[in-house]
């Protein structure tokens, strides 16, 4: 980004002097910043608080920074609270482990709606699987072989060796958000999600998005998080799903971290008696991994918050308190040997 500014700054006598140079550095740059990064720069002068008060505009006008085709506002009601929205990496779907110097571009005119269009729903692919031979399935079609026998809970869905494309009514969790939502902060449990309309029984939420990490990592980072998380200064959203396989004799394990890099999905927070969503372990023809998705568990009204039980397990009888409200509330959050 430096030797772009650079470049842009020797040819400043050619495109309208130094502040032409300044404008068109400052769009370069600015998106990449962090919030504190920001405030300090739009400081400096009227030019650069312009622009970072239209970049914070975009922020928090949509904190999926345009990956999602439903803009996800943030909504901070807690008075004397500074923070307009909160700063993470956004993935709409799993992801690699990322390099922690991996950066994003967030409010800036010419990247809203640019990221949608480079993400897959499928991290790794089985080459020559088997897959239904549909233009398009729908529950009706007792000959897809794709779609789930019991249509009350969908487990499964067409994937990347079916020949039916993206608007087969059997790919509902593979198109990113579909509801209306919203991040609202509370002044105990920090940032939720709330659904921004009403959202009925079984429909689907989205995607609990991440980094996918190996179980040796996922133990490294967890650790990690629970030294740091007295502090208050870090909010961790490792979520690790449990499988039991059929034959009893083995469990498959998912690690998703989306503490540094995931989606809406990382703001659902905890409720003793199991929240109004639900997690379904999701399985595509001809995807190697399944996804790990959340859909209305029961009637959610608009300006619910959205939220889901964390596990059972409690370990540490003194660990970070819970302010889920609930009737059946533990007083402190679930936790185990991850």
């Amino acid at each position: 980004m430096e030797e772009k500014c650079r470049r842009r700054n020797n040819n400043q006598h050619q495109s309208g002097g130094t502040e032409g140079a300044l404008l068109r550095c400052a769009d370069l740059v600015l998106p990449y910043l962090r919030p504190a990064e920001l405030a300090a720069i739009s400081s400096t002068c009227k030019t650069l608080n312009h622009i970072s008060e239209t970049i914070t505009s975009r922020r928090t006008f949509d904190v999926s920074r345009g990956f999602e085709d439903i803009a996800v506002p943030s909504i901070n009601p807690v008075v004397g609270d500074l923070e307009l929205y909160p700063y993470f990496l956004y993935t709409p779907v799993q992801t690699l482990e990322l390099n922690p110097e991996y950066q994003q571009s967030w409010g800036s005119d010419t990247d809203t709606g640019l990221n949608s269009r480079m993400t897959d729903p499928f991290l790794f692919r089985v080459e020559g699987a088997d897959g239904c031979e549909c233009v398009r399935c729908d529950s009706g079609d007792s000959s897809c072989t794709c779609l789930d026998s019991d249509e009350s809970l969908l487990t499964r869905e067409c994937g990347p060796s079916c020949r039916c494309e993206m608007e087969c009514g059997n790919r509902v969790t593979q198109g990113g958000v579909s509801v209306k939502l919203k991040i609202v902060k509370d002044e105990r449990k920090g940032w939720g999600l709330y659904a921004a309309e009403s959202i009925p029984k079984g429909k689907f939420v989205c995607e609990y998005a991440g980094e996918l990490l190996a179980t040796k990592e996922a133990r490294r980072r967890q650790q990690t998080y629970d030294e740091l998380a007295p502090s208050g200064h870090l909010s961790p959203a490792l979520l690790v799903v449990k499988e039991h396989l059929p034959s009893g004799n083995a469990c498959m394990r998912i690690n998703i971290d989306a503490t540094r890099v995931g989606n809406v999905a990382r703001f659902i927070n905890h409720s003793c008696d199991g929240g109004n969503t639900s997690l379904v372990i999701v399985r595509s023809s001809g995807a190697l991994l399944p996804r790990i998705c959340l859909f209305a568990s029961r009637g959610i009204q608009e300006n619910e918050e959205l939220m889901f039980s964390y596990g059972d397990v409690r370990v540490r009888p003194n660990g970070q308190q819970c302010f889920c409200g609930s009737s059946s509330c533990a007083g402190f959050m679930p936790s185990e040997q991850t």
